[in-house]
């Protein structure tokens, strides 16, 4: 599967759809296009990693340094379509503390509409 990284704006926050593996060798052009949404206005994230078959260290170092960044600005980032293998790399990190994963699309519009958020 290729590497891509394609967003769109849905009920104000900003969908970003990860498809492949995000490694060394990628991570870089994640951090770009992530900065680059960033960059453009989407201050309130949903990454769709369910098209994402891998994801290593240097992939959750860029994750969490634009989380860094949003929060500094403000913004939130949230997660779904987490699948079995990269759930548990983010259990094994311990990212599930700080991170907060949605079992679906709806879910983090939900979630982010409710006065609670």
């Amino acid at each position: 599967m290729e590497f891509a990284v394609e967003h769109r704006v849905e009920k104000g926050l900003t969908v970003v759809e990860i498809s492949g593996e995000i490694d060394v060798f990628t991570s870089p052009r994640l951090r770009e296009e992530l900065l680059g949404v960033i960059e453009g206005g989407g201050l309130h994230l949903v990454i769709d990693l369910s098209e994402v078959t891998f994801l290593d260290s240097t992939g959750l170092g860029v994750l969490v340094g634009i989380y860094h960044r949003l929060r500094a600005r403000d913004g939130s980032m949230s997660f779904t379509g987490v699948g079995d293998r990269v759930r548990r790399v983010f259990h094994v990190t311990q990212l599930t503390k700080i991170f907060v994963l949605h079992a679906s699309l709806e879910d983090a519009i939900a979630a982010h509409e409710s006065p609670a958020s």
